[in-house]
């Protein structure tokens, strides 16, 4: 299935982690469509998009900010990449790399709705989006009419197999004639910085080691691991600005040369951080208070030869 692309942001760390709410509203119960399982559990080959490589994984650790899109009711009926029959209503979404089926809870950092999902496609290839949930999950997230969202996305658990049937213990092999994931676009992945007390597993940036996980309470994200349609409310904390990140270095002058090439998009600064003990070098253009200045500013970056580059969210 090739889904509508849309213009989104990267969002590099959770803006402040989610906490829960110290009197929270009553959640929202809205019905909903369980979709049916294909009884098949999917990790998948490594697959190219556009000159792209993704390698999908087990990642039960997986916690990840960035933009969600969502697509919807053109796909009714269609296969999605595990084999499952894709609806609308129903409370889905597609990941590059997650297996699948796996349940994952989705908050939106612009409001603090939060519920589970079933990854159960691949996708969105869209540069800076992080997953591409159905209509009626975008509709109980609050940004159906938007289209994208600044959410975070944590792994919660397997998802169910048809009747019961539990998961099994370690992964199976790969299906031979499994479904693969369908080009749909150019997207360019890049390591995730993260936010000061933000918990947060980034990809694996070359220049170091992974980020620590800062110890944040998150125990209302982990009290429902099955996908019920219940949405909750969560508290976000925290004042963040977008910028355009083109790289991040462990040296001064590897960044020099980067902001040197990049020059004729526009003015880049350097910044430092220090992650893990060593200290990095990003070349980064804003900050930007305003969507779309930051997405021209991409354009510009990218242009220019930064196709690495990607909006983050920071202080």
């Amino acid at each position: 299935m090739r889904r509508a692309l849309r213009n989104v942001l990267t969002v590099a760390a959770a803006p402040a982690l989610v906490v829960a709410c110290t009197t929270p509203p009553p959640p929202v119960t809205p019905s909903v469509q369980v979709p049916p399982t294909a009884g098949v559990y999917k990790v998948g080959e490594p697959y190219e998009v556009d000159d792209t490589w993704y390698y999908p994984r087990e990642q039960p650790d997986y916690d990840e900010t960035g933009v969600a899109s969502w697509y919807g009711p053109n796909f009714d009926g269609k296969r999605t990449a595990d084999g499952e029959i894709f609806s609308a209503g129903a409370l889905t979404a597609a990941h590059r790399t997650l297996p699948m089926p796996v349940n994952v809870r989705v908050t939106n950092l612009q409001n603090g709705r939060s519920l589970v999902v079933r990854i159960n496609d691949r996708g969105p290839f869209a540069r800076g989006r992080i997953i591409d949930v159905s209509e009626q999950a975008a509709k109980l997230l609050g940004f159906y009419s938007t289209g994208t969202a600044p959410v975070r996305v944590t792994f919660v658990a397997r998802a169910d197999l048809p009747d019961g049937q539990p998961q099994p213990d370690e992964t199976p092999p790969e299906i031979a004639n499994a479904l693969p994931a369908r080009p749909a676009g150019v997207v360019q992945t890049a390591s995730l910085d993260p936010v000061p007390g933000a918990a947060i597993d980034a990809a694996p940036d070359p220049a170091a080691a992974p980020a620590p996980r800062a110890p944040v309470q998150t125990a209302s994200i982990a009290s429902d691991d099955q996908v019920t349609g219940r949405v909750t409310i969560e508290q976000v904390i925290g004042t963040t600005h977008l910028y355009v990140q083109a790289g991040a270095f462990a040296t001064m002058a590897n960044a020099q040369r980067l902001r040197a090439r990049l020059s004729g998009a526009g003015q880049l600064n350097i910044s430092s951080i220090d992650r893990n003990g060593q200290r990095l070098y990003r070349v980064r253009m804003g900050p930007f208070d305003d969507v779309k200045a930051a997405d021209a500013a991409l354009a510009r970056v990218a242009a220019a030869g930064g196709t690495d580059a990607t909006i983050v969210v920071d202080k």
